[in-house]
């Protein structure tokens, strides 16, 4: 089977039930993180952005929880950039990478704009779509990461994700397809990852980049710009990349992350939360010092003392800092007056994070880390080598997937919160999926903040 002739014909019946599960979580969870990244700074920038440079034409979509139309272009930095404001969404090993943040809020844009030119797409239909997105994202990943030696932002193959979904909507042809994948592909975000790791900024993961290539491409293919070959897809050094399409899935292999911080802090808040969970006693008066081994690039993000959102979550002290006086990391601990606490500031300036040669050594294909306290009372506390909460082997439960989508979306109050919910749980059963999914488009009233305060 040809990657046209799967993104032409894919049912989304035809993927494994465990395969179909994990998609509409991953739904869930990118929207739970969108809904709790709604009011922070990167995502009003780039609404006010979006309102500035891109009013119109021929598509429009809204902004999500704004519900003003725009460009389709405009919402698509607008959503990516919102998406990846939050670093909570799905993740995937071999890719290195992130494919929601970029797939999610790109079909939620084209899909919108469809329906306000006259073409409903189905619940059904939007999910077989997501489903092609995540798995040809995942795999040009997993390709790119293979044929390069520099180790890229997402956007950089996940608008090949977005141009296999939204080519099945638009109906494309086989020569339009392979033209809108060129375009993709040579105008890719190809960004060095580790400057944003190393010195964090509202750019991060380059998602709002990945979801604008995207669209961008399908609509210049539609319009006859020519772009073919994407050498990431039809070369044939990299083509077991894209075997076995409809048979093996990366999809399965996607993790969540039970916190908004970078995946790399998050073995040593697993191994800190199993900690807890054998000594409750323990508080931040309680802790003298705090010492974390882990691998390079996680020892990379430091973070002990972060001027603003970005630096909070691409950080370890900070969150872990925050996770044991706060007893929670969700929205409000990585942002606003929470980075300038000094309850989480003190204990944050008492961990000292180390490379741990053992640990270096079993990266990427594991990201761990141990933790080693140090009491008041001279009582020494040592963890296991760790692996991250919500690795497939970790998995977190429905229940779990479900608390974090409540956490994240508070804000929205809890009826609007709820039908949020809902309206993804019923999506695979709906005529259309924007009129079904309208709670997610529509602007929180000041009454629904309310009802959170």
């Amino acid at each position: 089977m040809s990657l046209f002739e799967f993104c032409r014909d894919f049912d989304l019946q035809q993927a494994p039930a465990h395969t179909q599960a994990i998609l509409r979580n991953s739904l869930l969870d990118i929207v739970g993180v969108m809904a709790g990244a709604a009011s922070n700074d990167t995502s009003e920038i780039m609404r006010s952005y979006a309102r500035l440079h891109y009013p119109g034409g021929v598509y429009t979509s809204r902004l999500m929880f704004d519900g003003q139309r725009v460009s389709m272009l405009g919402a698509a930095w607008a959503g990516g950039f919102s998406a990846d404001s939050l670093d909570a969404h799905e993740g995937h090993f071999k890719s290195k990478g992130h494919a929601g943040a970029t797939v999610v809020p790109a079909l939620l844009a084209l899909t919108d704009a469809l329906h306000h030119n006259g073409q409903d797409i189905s619940g059904h239909e939007f999910l077989s779509a997501l489903c092609i997105g995540y798995e040809t994202a995942l795999r040009a990943g997993t390709a790119l990461m293979a044929t390069s030696p520099t180790y890229h932002a997402s956007g950089g193959f996940t608008a090949m994700g977005v141009v296999c979904a939204g080519a099945r909507l638009l109906e494309f042809d086989e020569p339009t397809f392979r033209h809108a994948l060129g375009i993709a592909e040579y105008f890719s975000a190809r960004c060095p990852m580790m400057r944003v790791v190393l010195a964090p900024t509202m750019l991060r993961d380059a998602h709002g980049a990945g979801v604008y290539v995207g669209l961008n491409a399908l609509l210049m293919a539609q319009a006859g710009m020519t772009g073919a070959p994407a050498e990431t897809v039809e070369d044939p050094s990299v083509a077991a990349h894209w075997a076995a399409m409809g048979e093996h899935w990366e999809i399965d292999s996607q993790y969540f992350k039970p916190w908004p911080v970078c995946r790399w802090a998050q073995p040593a808040l697993t191994a800190m939360l199993e900690i807890q969970r054998q000594h409750p006693e323990l508080s931040a008066d309680t802790i003298e010092t705090i010492r974390v081994e882990t691998f390079f690039e996680s020892m990379c993000l430091q973070g002990h003392t972060p001027r603003n959102a970005d630096e909070a979550q691409y950080a370890l002290a900070f969150p872990l800092a925050a996770l044991i006086v706060r007893g929670k990391v969700g929205p409000d601990e990585v942002t606003g007056n929470s980075i300038t606490a000094p309850d989480i500031l003190s204990l944050s300036s008492r961990i000292e994070i180390v490379e741990a040669a053992d640990i270096s050594a079993r990266f990427p294909d594991e990201i761990l880390s141990r933790l080693t306290l140090t009491l008041q009372d001279g009582t020494i506390i040592v963890s296991p080598v760790t692996a991250a909460k919500g690795d497939p082997h970790t998995a977190m439960t429905a229940a779990e997937l479900d608390g974090k989508f409540d956490l994240f979306s508070s804000h929205l109050g809890v009826e609007r919160s709820l039908a949020v919910k809902h309206a993804i749980h019923s999506l695979s059963q709906a005529h259309s999926a924007i009129t079904t999914l309208e709670p997610i488009f529509s602007r929180v009233t000041h009454s629904e903040e309310g009802a959170h305060r």
